[in-house]
């Protein structure tokens, strides 16, 4: 069972960008954000619309958008929140994560 908690945070932006994005590929408006190992910094963040939340995911809702994150990767994240930007260098998310250490220039990968 998923449990909803407040360990993470998705702002109003980026769940507009995944309401926007689920509606034209016809899902679910569920992103789902997890961390492996690699990147230019050790750690590096995979985001993705899912099609159901799975046993055992964390879950933040923002204007009915939900944010998973597994409980592996919930422990690199815990206190992080996401965003969506767009500027005249691109659209992207981004993750802004008080556990990073140091991060990359790309914003796409981390350390702790």
């Amino acid at each position: 069972m998923a449990t909803l908690a407040a360990d993470i945070a998705l702002t109003p932006a980026a769940a507009k960008r995944v309401a926007w994005i689920a509606e034209r590929q016809s899902k679910p408006a569920i992103l789902r954000l997890s961390v492996e190992g690699g990147g230019c910094s050790g750690f590096q963040y995979k985001f993705g619309l899912a099609e159901e939340l799975e046993d055992g995911d964390t879950v933040v809702e923002t204007d009915g958008v939900k944010l998973a994150v597994d409980d592996m990767s919930l422990d690199l994240v815990r206190g992080c929140s996401v965003d969506f930007v767009d500027t005249l260098g691109g659209a992207h998310f981004t993750v802004e994560n008080p556990n990073a250490a140091s991060g990359c220039g790309c914003g796409s990968s981390f350390s702790v």
